[in-house]
């Protein structure tokens, strides 16, 4: 099979197994946040303003839909179901990976449609680090291009290469790709993990090399190594990868160890509610991301996908009541406590 048409194919199995089968592993520490209640909100909950800013564009709510689809047919009527939503309620997006219409053309417009779905979107193409070190930016040119994107998320997936069949092992330059990158690009670099998390450490070396803005796709959401497991013919494979189900550092710690860097964060990796939004806003971030729930809904029908969307609305409006937080920037001042292990992992955060 030409490497363009397995890319494309792979990118249906994902679709089809994270619709279809148990792809979740571990535990994003949401649920050792709990908000600190207000008794006295002092405020009216039908005059909330959940809307906000991100990197220039101004957002209804911070519910991000995150990066899922596209490259294969299959993929066109959930992307444009997705656009649709994100321009009926002024949501940011992203788009999955578009390395399969970059390696054939003939698999743009399950892209394509996204923009012409979502005119008024902030919207956000996506480049594999990989792609971008062997092809240059000319290739993060181009996918920026293909939907009219207004940023470009460049997604680092070391596990799921280490596992996957068709995964590329060498790693090596993808730091001076990034650096390279943030130096000639026009557009706002976003560095994104896939379900590992982003330490301090790796935070930092990624401000360093001029990124805009962080989605750190923490640990306890969707597993591509077990998404991968699902995928692999190779017993040896299937091994290595439930060897690794348990390997990342879980979201609300990696939130907590990125927020101490600077810079703007997106938190995604098993954010499930709009309770999980407001705590992830008071624990540092930006907006908060979501795939794996909206896709769901996205494969059902618009209305379902919709009326997913207005039910994480009402849950984070709630919240934000409850916490007496009349704004999301009062909502990045609500105060948590943190149990569990959680907590003992944040704590050995130097």
């Amino acid at each position: 099979m030409r490497a363009k048409t397995a890319t494309s194919s792979r990118k249906r199995d994902h679709l089809v197994i994270c619709s279809e089968e148990p792809v979740e592993a571990g535990d994003a520490g949401f649920g050792d946040v709990r908000l600190v209640h207000n008794a006295f909100p002092e405020c009216d909950m039908d005059a909330i303003e959940t809307g906000t800013r991100f990197l220039g564009a101004t957002l209804a709510s911070p519910l991000f839909i995150a990066a899922m689809t596209g490259g294969h047919p299959d993929t066109h009527e959930v992307n444009r179901r997705l656009a649709c939503a994100a321009e009926r309620y002024n949501l940011g997006m992203g788009v999955g990976s578009q390395r399969a219409a970059l390696e054939n053309p003939e698999l743009e417009e399950s892209f394509v449609v996204v923009r012409e779905e979502a005119p008024h979107a902030f919207l956000c193409a996506n480049l594999g680090i990989i792609q971008l070190r062997d092809h240059g930016i000319e290739w993060a040119e181009r996918a920026v291009e293909m939907i009219d994107a207004d940023a470009i998320a460049i997604h680092v997936n070391s596990l799921q290469e280490a596992i996957q069949p068709e995964g590329d092992h060498n790693a090596t330059g993808c730091l001076e790709a990034l650096c390279n990158l943030c130096d000639e690009f026009s557009y706002p670099v976003i560095v994104k993990e896939t379900g590992s998390g982003i330490s301090a450490e790796t935070a930092r070396a990624i401000w360093e090399a001029g990124a805009s803005a962080i989605d750190i796709g923490g640990y306890g959401g969707t597993s591509w190594a077990k998404v991968e497991c699902l995928r692999a013919k190779d017993p040896g494979l299937v091994k290595l990868g439930k060897a690794f189900l348990s390997w990342g550092i879980p979201t609300v710690v990696s939130l907590c160890e990125v927020r101490t860097t600077g810079g703007p964060i997106i938190a995604t990796g098993g954010l499930r509610s709009g309770i999980d939004i407001a705590s992830a806003i008071a624990l540092g971030a930006d907006l908060g991301g979501m795939a794996l729930p909206l896709l769901k809904a996205a494969m059902v029908s618009d209305d379902a996908l919709f009326a997913a969307i207005e039910a994480i609305h009402r849950e984070l409006r709630v919240a934000m009541f409850l916490t007496g937080s009349r704004t999301i920037r009062e909502l990045g001042h609500a105060r948590t406590y943190i149990t569990g292990l959680t907590r003992q992992m944040i704590e050995e955060i130097n």
